[in-house]
């Protein structure tokens, strides 16, 4: 069961000129992007702990003056309540976990915090060459290559911690990395040279494949054929942030 709030603002991406929707006091709101996967990792965290919160989209080609005015960057995920606000994917997460204890996500072992970190320092490259290869339509093989190299330490790392980066329980790691991973679909259509087989990477497979049935991963995954569709339309230059949703009646 979802943690979100039914409340009815539109579910499409608020643009350049639409008005702020009001906030509500108590309220935990994330501004975010449907097929941002840094955004992703925050939702997933929401989930994860069922932290009740709601959602504004929103268009970060043509983001609204009151976004920029919480983040600068105008970037998501940004996360808003009660005149509190913060940004960046792995600062609103660790916060988020500090703020609300329960289903906490990181280690408090501080040697298990720092083996996490590598990994996540680590994964900042695999993002690289992902961008690399996918942008450009799997034709830079020196990328795939060395997505294939930094995918090997996620692959060890599965075969000496088990069902999830946290052992037998998510943690903040997963958040972090199966955003990507939820993504590697892609490159049988984009890249097959460069495909993650079960052959190839058969820990990070049956990963998935386990994170899938995780209700935090039901409740914002997204198939392969969308995301494949959001990013050619994002290479177009002309991405669709509300791609497949019917217009909505809210906040017009």
């Amino acid at each position: 069961m979802s943690a979100r709030f039914e409340i009815p603002h539109r579910k499409e991406a608020y643009s350049r000129g639409y008005s702020f929707p009001p906030l509500k006091p108590g309220v935990l709101r994330l501004y975010s992007m449907r097929f941002c996967p840094y955004a992703q990792s925050t939702r997933l965290v929401l989930e994860h702990k069922q932290i009740p919160y709601e959602t504004i989209n929103i268009n970060l080609k043509y983001k609204p003056d009151w976004f920029l005015q919480r983040n600068p960057l105008g970037l998501a995920p940004v996360i808003e309540k009660d005149g509190k606000i913060v940004y960046e994917s792995i600062v609103c997460n660790q916060y988020l976990d500090d703020v609300y204890p329960q289903s906490r996500l990181s280690p408090l072992d501080p040697y298990l915090k720092a083996r996490d970190r590598i990994l996540e320092e680590v994964f900042r490259k695999f993002i690289m060459q992902f961008h690399k290869l996918v942008f450009s339509l799997g034709k830079n093989k020196e990328a795939g290559k060395n997505l294939w190299k930094v995918a090997e330490n996620f692959e060890n790392a599965l075969a000496e911690r088990g069902h999830f980066f946290g052992g037998d329980k998510l943690c903040m790691l997963d958040c972090t990395v199966y955003p990507y991973f939820e993504r590697l679909g892609m490159l049988e259509v984009i890249a097959p040279n460069f495909a993650f087989t079960e052959e190839r990477f058969p820990n990070i497979n049956a990963y998935v494949k386990r994170m899938q049935n995780v209700p935090a991963v039901m409740a914002t995954m997204v198939d392969t054929v969308t995301h494949i569709q959001f990013g050619i339309s994002l290479m177009q230059k002309q991405p669709k942030y509300d791609l497949g949703l019917a217009p909505s009646k809210a906040n017009l």
